[in-house]
């Protein structure tokens, strides 16, 4: 889905066009590693992709335009600080770029499939400018922890005005 903004702050530029990836999806993983991308999701990433490990036991996937302000982002960390080097380094050691074939599949290289301990059954979570793609048990047991814990994390982002 893209949204046009025509907001006269400086992020995001005025008549930019967003592109908001969300909802979760099921799917099976191949066994040559290929999962197919959410035909939602196809037509707002484009061609060309980026995967690499995310936070708590899941792939991340950025369109190859988002990587690229995220990785830029990520260089401007000072690097005298070991979190930030260790975070950057395992971030963009693991990224590879993914190509989106003719029916809408990529390739999960092994050593990301290991990390996520991917399975037959793959969940795909839409995440504004990226999508996750968890192992489905894990994918449920992170949600369900998380959604006991709502109201509490309600009331911490209503402290900091976002809810």
């Amino acid at each position: 889905m893209w949204i046009t903004t025509n907001r006269a702050s400086s992020y995001p530029p005025p008549h930019s066009k967003l592109f908001m990836l969300i909802g979760e999806y099921l799917h099976t993983l191949d066994n040559k590693k290929r999962v197919a991308v959410p035909a939602k999701f196809r037509k707002e990433i484009g061609k060309k992709a980026v995967i690499t490990k995310g936070l708590d036991g899941c792939l991340v996937v950025y369109p190859f335009e988002e990587w690229k302000i995220v990785a830029e982002k990520l260089s401007n960390l000072p690097t005298g600080q070991l979190n930030n080097r260790n975070f950057v380094r395992i971030l963009l050691a693991n990224a590879s770029e993914a190509e989106i074939d003719s029916l809408g599949r990529i390739l999960v290289p092994d050593y990301l499939k290991n990390h996520a301990e991917l399975g037959e059954k793959v969940v795909m979570v839409g995440v504004y400018k990226r999508f996750e793609i968890w192992n489905e048990k894990r994918w449920e047991e992170y949600k369900s922890k998380v959604e006991r814990e709502t109201d509490a994390l309600a009331e911490k982002l209503g402290e900091l005005g976002v809810y």
